[in-house]
């Protein structure tokens, strides 16, 4: 035993076995309390010592700082140098729209991100304002920030608890802790010490900061305020947590870099070369190379990519996924592992009376949830005499109740507790009207449900005048007050049956009172009641859950249930919805005892890990990123916050979830269903597929002007386009098919490949080939028409006009081929195109008219009419392009070329 706290600041502080486990008396003296509360002057001396009790505000950037961290990327310098440099060398309108992609880009970002450092004020919202307390033996109210441990806190129905307690007194107290432990029901709470191994949810002497008081009265003395308590650890936490990068980001920097490289080596190296080998002016060299540098940086593609992930939020919006960052909708698209809350999430969190075990019968009890649907089917061949044989469970079931069932526009709602109204559905499905019931059977009196004897009964008087006294409680408690009977079953193995497939259990009783009895009481039920059956209640799965948890392991995304929840309830409803063959399940408790490394070898084989605590649910997170998976991490509570932000993907509950959890995720589920977190992610590989194919069209789009650029400097022949017409090209290419693949829609398998390595490059070996494939077949094609031209005697201005159509109707017909990476796209699906794609057409093609024959276009930009016939002829070569492309998209996919590329 730990001797009393001191009165010294400085004093270390000495801790005793852990408070749950204690003895009130023993917390008491280890803290210096009494149940009479503090003196106000000690109060004041703790409060010096010990500070007050509130957790600490969350440090956040300022909006400035927030905003400028949006440049910090190797591509955005690139850029900004780059439109520098067009705006020296007089390239204004270039340097503008680059300045304003970089712009558009950086306002996004700070919009979608910029409450992100909220979570830990949301946590201190929770922490109630002012607590009664008893100090110098008066009952006063206090503000909360000034309790101190051995204060003794005073709790009623509707009250949050103040700091952490060991309680000293509890009277039918019930709490809600759902934010700690994710448990659907409020705990029973009591006096009484419990195992020092006890895990959160099962520490019922205890009350934790932050939670609600749902029933009952009780008083309990302060053993934690700050950050010392239970919420106040998770706010550390919180604040341990790195934010991490995206794989998107960490691609699109690494890309930055290596290209901003190639380009600055490949200038200087050109610049030398046009000087030194071609005696070029070296102020005409240097303009040339620096406007082709401006032409080869695709600096639309940070615009095209926030577009396309933009896109892609609005559509998991009509999915019932709201992203609050955007990075977050391409993450999505590489998750490997869902660890996922069972309540609620993939259960319907109503729960369902679905076993009736009577001395002579099983019935089971078919639908779920509130509604009063389904049938009653016996185990036997006689469902009549069977449900006949339950009618007293469920007289009993709905007699002793003090909930109703109402219907609204939503469906069946349950006012009072959930397993009564889930007792008031089964009678209704047996056939009884409540209202008829409960006027023929009134109550007479009523022993209210409380946590240390654990039972509820309701005195009636029968339709014939008979005292009858109804009760229902935990099986133990009614068993042992139960008379005896020869004809009586095993119960404890029909409770152990029911606890095997996850179901809480109650029984039911019945006892004849002396004729006239008006008034219960505890005597009544010392022994003598005769016990009719058990039920069997179930929270049941989402029926949509089962199928979105197939379509995940089609996509060989894992899906971890972590919960609260007792492991038999866990393990059950992982069988019912085949989250893994065999599932495995592991405790807080077994978690507690291993490293972080036995942690990391254990955690992929596990299905289920039950009892979890807040420390639990962020080591399993870690560890499955330490194994290299990308984790998805569904929650609602406060509990959830820090591994919501630890994962890759946090996805808070919209409907359930608590403001601290919505504000540490990126994404807000506003269903609390698991089926939308794998639309999500079906979403999310869209994302990633289009951001692919918008990098696959728009790179060799310049690396072919480059290519042909190049060529013209190193061999010493008329450039193929001028400066001027390279911007054009990339100017109205950008503002128009650069934008169109963005709104593609899922190819078809997209759940039926496995998820993306998330060290693989944005540029993997396919699109690389691709990239210099398309580049060399543009940059020939350019060639070929531009020497045509020039060889039947056309002039350099018309040759260069025609290979400024070619890019484009080259460009054109690639997007065709490029909107499906993974299959064909000669089909009629594939001709028709988007309405984004054929708008997109509509306006490059009037463009390019408009650029060819307009006098005004082709005083600034230097070019000449061209006839029919060229015309055609640039059409032809686009079309043989594509074909061209199509039997190599073909010959990869029949060598299987394409899975080892991709």
């Amino acid at each position: 035993m730990a001797a009393p706290e001191t009165a010294s600041p400085q004093t270390t502080r000495v801790e005793p076995a852990p408070w749950h486990q204690l003895p009130v008396e023993d917390v008491l003296a280890a803290l210096g309390g009494h149940p009479d509360g503090l003196d106000g002057s000690e109060a004041a001396r703790r409060l010096d010592a010990q500070g007050p009790n509130e957790l600490p505000k969350a440090r956040g950037r300022s909006a400035l700082r927030r905003f400028l961290a949006q440049f910090n990327n190797v591509l955005i310098y690139f850029l900004l140098t780059a439109a520098l440099a067009a705006a020296v060398l007089g390239h204004a309108v270039d340097a503008a729209v680059i300045v304003a992609v970089v712009i558009v880009n950086a306002i996004v970002g700070f919009i979608q991100e910029g409450r992100a450092e909220r979570a830990l004020d949301a946590i201190g919202d929770l922490i109630a304002p002012v607590a009664a307390v008893v100090r110098d033996g008066r009952r006063l109210q206090l503000p909360v920030r000034e309790l101190v441990r051995g204060d003794i806190v005073l709790l009623e129905a509707g009250d949050r608890v103040p700091a952490d307690l060991r309680l000293i007194r509890a009277r039918r107290l019930l709490i809600d802790e759902a934010l700690l432990t994710g448990e659907s029901l409020a705990a029973e709470k009591h006096d009484a010490p419990v195992a020092a191994a006890a895990p959160l949810a099962e520490r019922s002497s205890m009350a934790y900061s932050g939670c609600l008081v749902a029933a009952g009265q009780g008083a309990g003395v302060v053993v934690e305020t700050g950050v010392a308590t239970q919420i106040g650890r998770i706010s550390s936490m919180l604040q341990s947590v790195t934010a991490l990068s995206t794989p998107l980001l960490r691609q699109i920097d690494a890309f930055a870099r290596r290209f901003t490289g190639f380009v600055l080596l490949g200038g200087a190296a050109l610049f030398a070369f046009a000087v030194l080998a071609r005696g070029y002016d070296w102020v005409e060299a240097l303009i040339a190379v620096v406007a082709l540098a401006v032409g080869v940086v695709p600096e639309g593609l940070p615009a095209v990519i926030t577009i396309t992930l933009a896109i892609g939020v609005r559509r998991m919006a009509a999915r019932n996924a709201v992203i609050r960052k955007l990075p977050a909708v391409e993450t999505l698209g590489a998750t490997s592992v869902i660890c996922t809350d069972k309540t609620g999430t993939l259960t319907r969190n109503e729960m369902t009376a679905r076993r009736i075990m009577t001395p002579s019968h099983r019935v089971l009890a078919e639908g779920a949830g509130y509604a009063p649907q389904g049938a009653l089917r016996s185990d036997s061949a006689d469902d009549v005499a069977a449900v006949a044989a339950c009618a007293g469970v469920f007289r009993c079931g709905l007699l002793c109740n003090d909930a109703d069932l109402l219907q609204a526009e939503a469906g069946w709602q349950v006012m009072g507790d959930p397993m009564e109204g889930a007792l008031v559905a089964l009678a209704l499905k047996a056939g009884l009207d409540p209202g008829h019931v409960r006027s023929e059977w009134p109550r007479l009196d009523a022993i209210p449900f409380d946590a240390a004897y654990r039972f509820m009964a309701t005195l009636h008087r029968s339709p014939d005048g008979e005292s009858v006294v109804f009760v229902k409680g935990a099986a133990e408690a009614l068993l042992a007050r139960a008379r005896p009977s020869a004809a009586a079953p095993d119960w404890n193995a029909r409770i152990d049956e029911a606890a095997a497939e996850g179901e809480r259990v109650l029984a039911f009783g019945v006892k004849i009172l002396a004729p006239g009895t008006a008034s219960l009481d505890f005597a009544d039920l010392e022994d003598g009641v005769e016990l009719l059956g058990l039920v069997g209640f179930i929270d049941p799965p989402r029926a949509e859950a089962k199928a979105a948890i197939a379509e995940c392991r089609a996509a060989r995304v894992a899906v971890k249930m972590i919960t609260g929840d007792h492991a038999g309830t866990a393990a059950a409803i992982a069988r019912q919805l085949d989250i893994a063959d065999d599932p495995k399940v592991a405790t807080g408790v077994q978690v507690d005892a291993l490293t972080d490394d036995e942690l990391r070898a254990t955690v992929e084989g596990v299905s289920v890990f039950a009892r979890a605590s807040p420390e639990n649910k962020l080591r399993i997170v870690r560890a499955l990123q330490a194994n290299g998976r990308i984790v998805a991490m569904t929650g609602d509570g406060v509990n959830d916050a820090p591994s919501l932000k630890q994962a890759d993907v946090g996805a808070a509950m919209g409907i359930k979830g608590a403001e601290t959890s919505k504000q540490a995720a990126e994404m807000v589920l506003l269903d609390d269903n698991f089926a939308s977190i794998v639309a999500a992610v079906r979403e999310g590989r869209t994302v990633h597929d289009n951001i692919r194919k918008v990098i696959s069209w728009t790179i060799p789009t310049n690396g072919g002007e480059t290519v042909a650029v190049v060529l013209a400097i190193l061999a010493g022949f008329a450039l193929p386009m001028s400066a001027t017409q390279i911007l054009w090209v990339n100017l109205v290419l950008g503002a128009t098919l650069g934008l169109v693949l963005a709104f593609e829609p899922p190819e078809p398998g997209v759940m039926q490949r496995p998820p993306r390595a998330p060290d693989a490059p944005l540029l993997s070996p396919f699109l690389l080939w691709r990239v210099v494939l398309v580049s060399a077949l543009l940059a020939g094609a350019a060639l070929g028409i531009f020497f045509h031209a020039l060889g039947r005697g056309d002039s350099v201005e018309t040759a260069r006009t025609m290979v400024v159509n070619m890019f484009v109707v080259g460009e054109i017909f690639y997007l065709f081929n490029v909107r499906y990476l993974r299959s064909g796209s000669l089909s009629w699906r594939g001709a028709l195109g988007t309405p984004a794609v054929n708008l997109a057409i509509v306006v490059l093609v009037a463009a390019q008219l408009l650029f060819t024959y307009a006098p005004f276009m082709q005083a600034i930009f230097d070019t000449r009419p061209l006839s029919l016939a060229d015309g055609a002829l640039i059409v032809a070569v686009g079309v043989g392009l594509m074909l061209l492309l199509e039997v190599e998209k073909a010959v990869m996919r029949r060598l299987r070329w394409f899975e080892d590329l991709a």
